[in-house]
């Protein structure tokens, strides 16, 4: 579904965006985000710096960009990162440069953060964000889909849809949101809302010169 090409031959490069899809645990998040990756090959994911050792099979680069807390800390005053956190002792961040340059170079970059970490990303870079929440259709199937998921215990379950409520109380702080009752329709929405965002006129570069050269003003 790429269309990064398609203006190419107006001398009209698209500036890449940033998408973020945020969602309770359950309601399919994690989903449409692999779909969105197999079906759009200028869409990538976002790499996060973190303190954490590096587990078996983990790349660095691919999986994460591992360094010490010392240089994380340096990062974090110096504003490098679109958006850090400590979860459990470890601490996480996205760095803007890689980012900046994908987007310069014309490719999407997917996020996968919580409301904290989509309010830092657009204090950060407001112009470059979509960002997508995604609501379950109901509260009990929520609890279904977890349930259904067998790879949690009662207690992991009951944490997890308590932690729920919170997180979906946000929800108006999001561009779009998508209620996710149907995967493959949902997938849909978000690609259509994914297209129509890459047409926008600020994120196509050069488009004001192809206008004049057609003899038409600003």
């Amino acid at each position: 579904m790429s269309d990064s090409n398609e203006t190419s031959k107006f001398n009209i490069k698209r500036r890449g965006l940033m998408l973020v899809l945020s969602s309770p645990s359950g309601a399919g998040k994690s989903t449409i985000s692999r779909a969105l990756l197999d079906q759009n090959p200028d869409l990538t994911m976002s790499v996060s710096a973190t303190t954490r050792p590096m587990r078996p099979g983990e790349v660095e680069g691919r999986d994460y960009y591992f360094i010490n807390q010392e240089k994380f800390d340096e990062m974090v005053a110096a504003k490098e990162f679109l958006e850090h956190a400590t979860v459990f002792g470890n601490s996480y961040g996205t760095p803007r440069l890689p980012v900046m340059d994908a987007l310069n170079d014309g490719l999407d970059v997917l996020f996968d953060v919580d409301w904290q970490g989509t309010q830092q990303i657009r204090g950060n870079a407001l112009e470059d964000l979509v960002s997508i929440f995604i609501l379950p259709p109901s509260i009990e199937e929520l609890e279904r889909r977890l349930r259904t998921r067998a790879q949690d215990t009662e207690e992991v379950v009951q944490s997890r849809m308590a932690k729920a409520t919170s997180e979906m109380s946000h929800w108006a702080e999001y561009d779009y949101v998508i209620i996710n009752e149907d995967i493959q329709r949902s997938v849909r929405e978000v690609n259509a809302i994914f297209s129509a965002e890459r047409q926008k006129r600020q994120r196509q570069v050069g488009l004001i010169n192809f206008v004049r050269e057609l003899g038409v003003g600003q």
